[in-house]
Formats: C-alpha cells, structure tokens, sequence
C-alpha cells in the first residue's frame, strides 16, 4: 500500500471533525489525491449501523457485545470497499475515528477486554492501519458541553455515565503512551486556531515530505 491514513481520535467535543477538513484543504492544496471518511460509516452498509449505534435506529437497547461487533462490522465493510482500495491505488485517507475509539469506548470505556478486542480490530482491518493518529484531547466535561452546544441534543453514546467518559478518555492517553510513534496528543481546549498549528507542526515533523517545495 503507497497511500498513507491518517486518522482523529478522541473524546466526545474535541474537534475531529474540524481539524480533519483542515487537513484535508492542506492535502488537496498540495495536489494530493485524498478521502475523507468517518466511523462508524463510510459505506452505505456502516452507515446503517451508525444509525444503529448513534441514533437507536432498531429502539432496542443494545448489548455491549454486540456494540462492539457493530463497530468492527463496519469496520470491516469500510476497509475491504473503501480505505484498503484507496491505499492501494496511493491515496492518502483523513479518517474521523478508527480501531482505537473501539479500544478505547469498548475496552476502557465498557470494560471489555481490550486484547480481545485488539484481536478483532484485526480481523476486521486486514493490512489497513494508520500513519499517524492525532488524539485530540479534552476534559470529559468541557467536550461533552461543546458537542451538545453543536448538536442541540445527545446521542446514545454521549448520554452514558460521566465515568464511562472519563475511563475512555484515560484509556486513549493510555494507548497514546503506548505507541508514542503513531499518536500524537493535542490540547483540543486550546481555540481552534491553536490546535490546527500544533497539527500541522506535528504533521511537519513526522512526514516532511509534505512539507518540502
């Protein structure tokens, strides 16, 4: 695979979503073939089971068994008809959230265990993996009131407990200081503006290519 992914994770309200289309303005203006793409989602197969995961599309309570099977379903489907393709043919990927939010909502978050579950990212992943992951970090409180200020209303998963919140959040910079080679950590309460500097002063470091006239 020539093309590169890069992927935006996160607790709820950090800002993915925005840094991600920045990003995206920056590669295109650079002449570079790039997709953009989110989780759950990306096929029209995942984007069912988004409504599914988000939006109680079935109102049947879902078990965190099958929350996590959901997740890896599309998973599965986006990266054998989307994300694998793109890669191959040498196209970069801005992906909003990846196989770390399940490790991190699942495992930290639900209290599955996160091996098993590294196991099944996997299988559902084949060769597909990131570049660089920018963790767009925040205090659980602050994001939460900034995503509900964007939506006007809570999803299924941002109406769980502060301290599901709280775990998952601890699990990411967990995972983030396990592999410091791969994340890279952002203060997203700093304004937007400041964030998007620290983005692209990591992204300089990391593949200057990019950089280079």
């Amino acid at each position: 695979m020539t093309g590169k992914l890069i992927t935006f994770e996160g607790p709820e309200g950090g800002g993915k979503s925005t840094q991600a289309r920045l990003l995206t303005e920056f590669l295109r203006n650079k002449n570079i073939r790039v997709l953009t793409s989110r989780e759950p989602g990306g096929t029209p197969t995942g984007e069912i089971i988004r409504d599914i995961l988000q939006n109680d599309l079935a109102k049947e309570p879902l078990c965190d068994a099958a929350e996590a099977l959901l997740f890896c379903a599309s998973r599965a489907q986006l990266c054998t008809n989307v994300l694998g393709p793109a890669l191959e043919r040498g196209d970069w990927i801005v992906l909003d959230r990846f196989t770390d939010s399940t490790l991190a909502y699942q495992g930290y978050g639900r209290g599955f265990d996160v091996e098993t579950l590294r196991q099944l990212n996997a299988f559902a992943t084949g060769p597909v993996s990131p570049a660089v992951t920018f963790l767009l970090d925040i205090p659980v409180l602050d994001g939460l009131q900034r995503a509900v200020a964007r939506s006007g209303n809570k999803d299924r998963i941002e109406r769980a407990p502060i301290a599901f919140h709280e775990r998952l959040r601890q699990g990411y910079l967990e995972m983030a200081a396990r592999e410091p080679e791969r994340f890279a950590v952002l203060d997203a309460s700093q304004p937007v503006e400041r964030v998007t500097q620290d983005l692209f002063r990591v992204l300089e470091e990391r593949l200057p290519e990019l950089f280079e006239a």
